[in-house]
């Protein structure tokens, strides 16, 4: 009986052994996977960041040519706003003008006809 038991007891070390073996082996092939995934995720990571500070970078060139065609805009209204007074004001020279030749030419045909 104690043959019986000492094979039974190797049998359950060898079988013990074989357990933690394959415990071993899974433990590694997780951490290896583990790994794989902080690896991939880093990357996904990496790629969303610069993709984050591509897109923050044409954004800014953008919002910085808009800024620029709108002082452009600006100073173009600015001078178009000069340009309505001065035509305003010569426009009323002239009809200033007008006037003074009108009220001439009334009284020298008013003269004429005398």
């Amino acid at each position: 009986q104690l043959h019986l038991t000492m094979t039974e007891k190797n049998e359950l070390t060898k079988s013990l052994e074989m357990v933690w073996k394959e415990l071993q082996e899974k433990e590694s092939e997780m951490k290896r996977e583990i790994s794989e995934y902080k690896d991939r995720l880093l990357q996904a990571e990496k790629e969303h960041q610069d993709a984050l500070t591509e897109a923050k970078r044409k954004n800014e060139v953008e919002i910085e040519a808009c800024q620029d065609k709108m002082n452009s805009l600006e100073h173009f209204i600015s001078s178009q706003k000069l340009e309505i007074e001065h035509l305003k004001s010569n426009k009323e020279e002239l009809n200033n003008s007008l006037k003074e030749a009108n009220q001439t030419l009334g009284e020298l045909l008013k003269t004429k006809v005398r």
